[in-house]
């Protein structure tokens, strides 16, 4: 049975170390970065993994395409859907002084279509998944203009992927809570 896995918790709060522990004796994980690199904590997590459980992981940063990736995976994260709402909202608006309620909303829409063919084709493959994200919700409201715009695109675009989750956890301090599922 497929399974979909949305963690969402503050910055360095966690999250991707507890997707790493929690695909630890599987092989053959697509961990798939949106960012050019991995953070070191991370990075040396998958690799310690790998090497006592003898078993291999496949790495992808900047990772595009993700619906093709995620084909025929029986485990994927995707870290993180913060980054991939940055990256779409900067291809579709370059300036966010540019940005309105039109072009926010047509960001969010593209981002959850993406993230729901996603979905479907680790469901289809039966495949089990962990998406990351970012929890902005505890933030208080930038000041800066270009700050709410991402706030916003990112807090819907959490709301309705959590929603079609199987789970939600949510991690602080490196402690992870599991509120849906």
């Amino acid at each position: 049975m497929a399974k979909i896995i949305f963690i969402t918790g503050g910055a360095s709060s966690g999250k991707s170390r507890w997707a790493v522990t929690h695909f630890a004796g599987c092989d053959n994980v697509l961990y798939m970065s949106i960012m050019s690199s991995l953070d070191a904590d991370t990075s040396r997590r998958i690799e310690y993994n790998c090497r006592e459980r003898e078993i291999e992981w496949n790495v992808k940063t900047n990772a595009d395409n993700i619906a093709e990736l995620v084909k025929g995976q029986k485990f994927s994260v995707l870290d993180s859907l913060a980054a991939y709402v940055n990256r779409a909202a900067y291809r579709k608006c370059p300036d966010y002084s540019d940005m309105n309620d039109m072009i926010r909303k047509e960001i969010e829409q593209q981002v959850i279509e993406e993230i729901i063919e996603v979905m479907t084709n680790v469901r289809e493959s039966y495949g089990n998944m962990i998406i990351i994200s970012t929890e902005l919700g505890f933030c208080p409201i930038p000041s800066q203009e270009d700050a709410r715009w991402f706030r916003e695109i990112l807090g819907n675009v959490n709301q309705r992927i959590a929603n079609l989750s199987n789970e939600v956890h949510l991690s602080a301090s490196g402690i992870t809570f599991k509120i849906k599922g």
